[in-house]
């Protein structure tokens, strides 16, 4: 029996290995140890810039430029660890997105992937340079036709690619608490949509745009489905949370390996989305407002509730990041309680192309 091998995914002319994208886990989750690590197996590796200069001692100038010269670092850091292909994460509610933006096309990042809100200027920060390639992630064939038409009549840039991510991932949702279980918004039925945007803008501007499925990817078979449906890839990223060379804490990770499936719950985050989190302790005083709103000194996401809302979710993410659960908590994906042990990488990518090559038909 003939096996079929794991086609590489193009994305303009960047040639990436193993169509396996490792998506942007904040606030340092996957920073430049993972990213490098994801690189050099053939995928994009990608950092996650959202609240890097809270991660260090106490940000000297403010959070903005601490921010932005950890990304400097982690950007430098991967691009010495390997010559594969590497990415950030920028979320469009960053209140200090365009600085981002600006940084990641200043120090040659391959690929910029941007959600959390509609990129509607992203291509304005490419500053006349093409290097870098810019991909929305999107959760619907209407977001990603009104992306395209915004960044054709306005910049005459056509999207490099489209992620497209379903309502299982964890983290930030670009979805409503209601449509979280409804059929109707499964990525089985987002994928056929936004590739069916693609196509269209395929057809007249004569170049592919590839899409990329996300949101509860979790084995080689899941790959092989999303691939035939015609996806050109995906991405990943409760899967490489287990990994050593994943840049959270050892705790962190633990608290993968020791959740169940009714530990992962639906939260309201600060900023106004729903979020996919590992239940514990912190979460349950949260949920009985036993917690109090407190000062916020950074204002880090433009539609975070400060005022109102009890805590404050970057430093909460810190410190879990850290690996203190007590004063923080996981964003994990629907999928997170299969994780059982602790792997490399290398022996983690291995594994999906082994399972997508015994799935594939």
């Amino acid at each position: 029996m003939q096996i079929n091998r794991l086609k590489q995914l193009m994305i303009g002319d960047l040639a990436i290995e193993r169509p396996i994208i490792q998506g942007g886990m904040g606030v340092g989750i996957s920073l430049s140890g993972l990213a490098a690590a994801v690189a050099n197996e053939g995928g994009v590796g990608v950092i996650a810039t959202a609240g890097l200069g809270l991660l260090g001692p106490k940000p000297v100038g403010g959070l903005a430029a601490a921010n932005i010269k950890r990304l400097r670092q982690e950007i430098r850091k991967a691009r010495a660890a390997t010559k594969g292909v590497l990415g950030v994460n920028i979320m469009v509610a960053l209140s200090n997105f365009a600085d981002l933006a600006k940084t990641a096309v200043e120090e040659g990042i391959d690929v910029i992937f941007s959600g959390a809100g509609l990129p509607l200027d992203l291509p304005k920060y490419l500053q006349g340079l093409r290097k870098t390639k810019l991909v929305p992630i999107v959760s619907s064939g209407r977001a990603a036709k009104l992306i395209a038409r915004r960044w054709l009549d306005k910049y005459n840039y056509l999207p490099d690619a489209f992620v497209v991510e379903g309502p299982l991932a964890g983290g930030h949702l670009g979805f409503h608490e209601e449509q979280l279980c409804d059929p109707d918004f499964a990525l089985e039925k987002l994928v056929p949509e936004v590739i069916n945007e693609a196509d269209k803008l395929e057809e007249v501007h004569q170049r592919p745009v590839p899409v990329i499925a996300a949101g509860g990817v979790y084995t080689g078979a899941d790959i092989d489905k999303y691939l035939q449906m015609g996806a050109s890839g995906v991405q990943m990223a409760t899967r490489f949370v287990t990994t050593h060379e994943c840049d959270a804490a050892a705790a962190f990770k633990q608290a993968y390996l020791d959740t169940r499936r009714e530990d992962i719950v639906i939260i309201k985050s600060p900023v106004g989305l729903p979020g996919r989190v590992i239940r514990n302790d912190f979460i349950d005083q949260v949920t009985k407002g036993g917690r109090k709103p407190f000062t916020c000194p950074y204002h880090c996401i433009i539609t975070c509730d400060f005022e109102r809302s009890p805590y404050c979710i970057a430093r909460a993410l810190v410190n879990a990041q850290k690996g203190d659960l007590l004063d923080g908590f996981a964003f994990a994906g629907q999928n997170a309680y299969r994780a059982k042990e602790i792997v490399t990488v290398k022996s983690l990518m291995h594994s999906l192309v082994t399972e997508y090559e015994g799935a594939a038909h």
